[in-house]
C-alpha cells in the first residue's frame, strides 16, 4: 500500500523529478564522454596528438565530478522538502518511520540508477559525435576510437553509484531525525524579514570590499599570478554571498517603498512576495551566481584559447617558415604566396659544430621577435638584428674547454636559436659558430641552405606551410632516423598550441553546459520548494476578484527578478574574471558573445520551465 502511494506521489511530481533527471543525465553523459576521450587506450597509443591533451579531459572530469557532488545533494534536499508533508501524513496514518525512510532511500536510489542508465546511453552518443568532431578538427584518424568503452562506463557507473548511495542515505537519515509534526507543518513555517541594523551595513561593506579586492587582483593578475588567483577566488566567493545576504533584502525593501512602482497593478503583492522569501534564497542565489561565473567562464575561456592560437603562433617566430635545404615543391609553394621578406643563408656542419658565415649574416641581418615584459600586445613588430660582429669568430652552446672565439651577442643568439633552427636533432647537440669567410671555406663538412620567409598572413597559407613542415620532417627522419619528429617552426608551434586549445575548448564548452544546467535547476528547485506555501495567497487573491492575467504577470515578474539578480552579478564576475587569462592570451575576450548567447538561451529555457511549474502549483486549473 505504502509503495502504491509513493508511486502515485512520484507520478504527481514527475515534472520535478524530470528536471532533476535532465540535470543528472547531462552531467553523467559529459562525465562519460570525458572519460572515454581520456581512457581509450588503443586510440591514445596510436595518436600522439590525443595523448598530449589526455590530461585536459581528466581535469574536466574531476571538475565536473566536484560540482556534481554538491549538485546532487542540493537537488535531492529540495525534492525532499517538497514531499515533507506527504511523508509526515504517511507516518500519521500508521506507517513506521523506518519503513518510510527505507522507501525514500529506494526512491532516491531508483532515480539515480535511472539517470545513470539514460546518461550512459546519451554519453555513448555524445562520445561518438563529439569524439569524431574533435578528430576532424585535429585532422587525426579515428582508428582505435571506441565510443562505447567499458572501462569508462565502469568508472562513470562506480562514481555515480557511490554518490547516489550517499545521497539516498543522507535523505533517509534526515527523514528519520525529523518528527511527524515538523514534517506536516513544514509548509506553515513563516518566512522572516530580517531587521535592519548596523550589522547589515557591516556585512554589506565587507562583501563589497572583498569583491573589490578580488576584482583588483584579477585586473593585476599579470603581477600577482598564482597567489592572486587564490586571493581572487576566496574574496570574490565570500564577497558574493555577503552581498546577497545583506544588499538584496535592502534593495527589495527599497522597491517596496517606491510608491510609483508599488502601486501599479499587483506590484505591491509581487514585491511583498519577494521581500518575504528573499532571506531564504540569499544562499542559493549566491551559489547560482558562482555557478554562472564558472559555467560561462569555462566556455569563454576554452573558446578564447582556441581563438588565440594564431595570435600566439605569431609570437613564436618572426618568420613564417624556416626551410633547410628547400626543394622545388617548397619554392613552388612560396610563389603562390605574398612574400613580404625572404632571406637565404648557408651553413656547414662537421663532427664538432655548425658554422655560419659572418659576412653573409651581416650583409642580410634577419628579423627577431620583439618580446620583453609585455609579451602579448596587439602590435608586436619584429626587430632587425643590429648587433655588430667585430671579432674574428663567435660561438654558442660550446663546452668551455673547447670554446673558440667570443660569446655570440644576444640578438644573434635569438636569431640562431629561434629563427634558424627547425629541429634540435639536426644539430645533434653541436656547438654553433660564426666565422669569417676564410675559416668557413676551410670547413670540410657538408653545406646546407637555410631559407627564411615572412608572408602577409600566416593563417591564409596554413595548408601550404603544413606540407612544407611534412617535407622538413621527412628530412629530419632521413638525417637522424627519428620517426615523426617535432619541428620548432611557426607551423609546428601553431599545431602544438592548436591541439591543446582544441581540447581545452571542448572541455570548457561541455563543462559550461553542465554547470549552467545544474545552476539553473538548483534555483528552480529552491523556488518550487516554497511554492506550496504561496498557493493560499494566490487562491485568496483569486477569490476576491483579482484577474488571473494579473496573477500570471506577477509570477513572471517575481521569478524574473529572482533569476536576473544572480545573472547580472555572475556575468560581471565573468567579464572581470576573463582578465585572468590576460598574461597567457592576447585577447581573452575574443568571441565572448557566443558563450553569453548559450548561457542566455539555457537560462531563458529554465526560467520559462520554472514559471510554468510554479504557476501550475499556485494557480491550478479552475473548474
Amino acid at each position: 500500500m505504502l509503495l502504491k502511494l509513493s508511486l502515485a506521489s512520484m507520478r504527481k511530481m514527475m515534472k520535478d523529478y524530470l528536471v532533476l533527471l535532465i540535470g543528472l543525465v547531462i552531467s553523467i553523459s559529459i562525465f562519460y564522454m570525458f572519460q572515454t576521450l581520456a581512457m581509450n587506450k588503443a586510440f591514445i597509443e596510436s595518436n600522439s596528438v590525443i595523448s598530449a591533451i589526455q590530461f585536459v579531459f581528466y581535469v574536466g572530469a574531476f571538475l565536473l565530478a566536484f560540482i556534481t557532488f554538491f549538485y546532487i545533494f542540493y537537488a535531492n534536499s529540495f525534492l525532499l522538502s517538497l514531499r515533507r508533508k506527504e511523508l509526515g501524513m504517511y507516518m500519521m496514518l500508521g506507517a513506521k518511520k523506518g519503513k518510510v525512510s527505507q522507501l525514500l532511500f529506494v526512491e532516491t536510489l531508483a532515480v539515480g540508477i535511472l539517470s545513470l542508465g539514460l546518461g550512459s546511453i546519451v554519453g555513448v552518443g555524445l562520445s561518438s559525435g563529439v569524439g569524431r568532431l574533435l578528430m576532424s578538427q585535429l585532422e587525426i584518424a579515428p582508428e582505435g576510437y571506441q565510443p562505447f568503452y567499458m572501462p569508462s562506463l565502469l568508472v562513470t557507473a562506480g562514481f555515480f553509484l557511490v554518490l547516489f548511495l550517499l545521497t539516498s542515505t543522507v535523505n533517509a537519515i534526515k527523514l528519520a531525525r525529523t518528527t511527524e509534526l515538523n514534517l506536516i507543518t513544514a509548509e506553515q513555517q513563516n518566512d522572516r524579514v530580517k531587521a535592519k541594523g548596523p550589522l547589515t551595513i557591516v556585512v554589506a561593506a565587507l562583501g563589497m570590499i572583498l569583491t573589490a579586492i578580488g576584482y583588483y587582483v584579477l585586473i593585476h593578475i599579470k603581477e600577482l599570478q598564482l597567489p592572486g588567483f587564490v586571493i581572487a577566488t576566496v574574496t570574490i566567493t565570500i564577497g558574493t554571498y555577503l552581498i546577497f545576504i545583506s544588499l538584496l533584502p535592502v534593495f527589495l525593501n527599497a522597491l517596496k517603498k517606491n510608491r510609483s512602482l508599488n502601486d501599479k497593478k499587483l506590484n505591491a503583492f509581487t514585491f511583498a512576495q519577494l521581500r518575504f522569501r528573499v532571506n531564504n534564497l540569499t544562499k542559493v542565489l549566491g551559489t547560482v551566481t558562482m555557478l554562472i561565473a564558472l559555467g560561462v567562464g569555462a566556455m569563454a575561456g576554452g573558446l578564447a584559447f582556441q581563438k588565440n592560437v594564431g595570435m600566439m603562433a605569431e609570437l613564436s617566430h618572426a618568420y613564417d617558415s624556416t626551410l633547410i635545404d628547400p626543394v622545388d615543391a617548397d619554392y613552388a609553394a612560396l610563389k603562390t604566396m605574398n612574400v613580404v621578406e625572404q632571406r637565404t643563408y648557408h651553413y656547414k656542419t662537421d663532427d664538432k659544430a655548425v658554422y655560419y658565415q659572418k659576412d653573409e649574416l651581416l650583409a642580410h641581418p634577419p628579423l627577431i621577435l620583439n618580446i620583453g615584459k609585455e609579451m602579448y600586445v596587439e602590435k608586436n613588430e619584429p626587430l632587425r638584428v643590429s648587433a655588430k660582429l667585430p671579432a674574428d669568430s663567435y660561438s654558442m652552446y660550446e663546452d668551455k674547454k673547447a670554446k673558440q672565439g667570443e660569446e655570440v651577442p644576444k640578438e644573434w643568439q635569438k636569431a640562431l636559436s629561434n629563427e634558424f633552427s627547425t629541429s634540435y636533432q639536426l644539430y645533434d647537440g653541436k656547438a654553433i659558430r660564426i666565422v669569417g669567410q676564410a675559416a668557413y671555406a676551410g670547413v670540410k663538412g657538408k653545406e646546407h641552405t637555410l631559407l627564411l620567409t615572412k608572408v602577409d598572413d600566416f593563417l591564409k597559407y596554413k595548408p601550404a606551410f603544413k606540407e612544407m613542415d611534412e617535407r622538413q620532417k621527412a628530412l629530419v627522419t632521413l638525417e637522424t632516423g627519428e620517426e615523426n619528429p617535432y619541428l620548432s617552426t611557426k607551423y609546428g608551434n601553431y599545431e602544438a598550441i592548436y591541439v591543446f586549445t582544441s581540447g581545452t575548448m571542448f572541455m570548457g564548452f561541455f563543462l559550461g553546459i553542465a554547470f549552467l544546467a545544474m545552476m539553473a535547476s538548483c534555483l528552480m528547485f529552491k523556488i518550487l520548494s516554497g511554492a506550496t506555501r504561496d498557493r493560499n495567497r494566490y487562491s485568496m487573491l483569486r477569490k476576491i476578484g483579482v484577474r488571473k492575467e494579473w496573477l500570471v504577470a506577477s509570477i513572471y515578474k517575481e521569478l524574473f527578478l529572482l533569476f536576473i539578480f544572480p545573472a547580472i552579478i555572475g556575468l560581471v564576475h565573468v567579464f572581470v574574471g576573463m582578465n585572468l587569462f590576460s598574461f597567457i592570451l592576447l585577447d581573452p575576450y575574443v568571441s565572448i558573445w557566443l558563450p553569453l548567447t548559450v548561457f542566455l538561451l539555457i537560462y531563458a529555457v529554465y526560467y520559462l520551465i520554472t514559471v510554468r511549474l510554479y504557476r501550475g502549483i499556485v494557480l491550478p486549473k479552475e473548474v
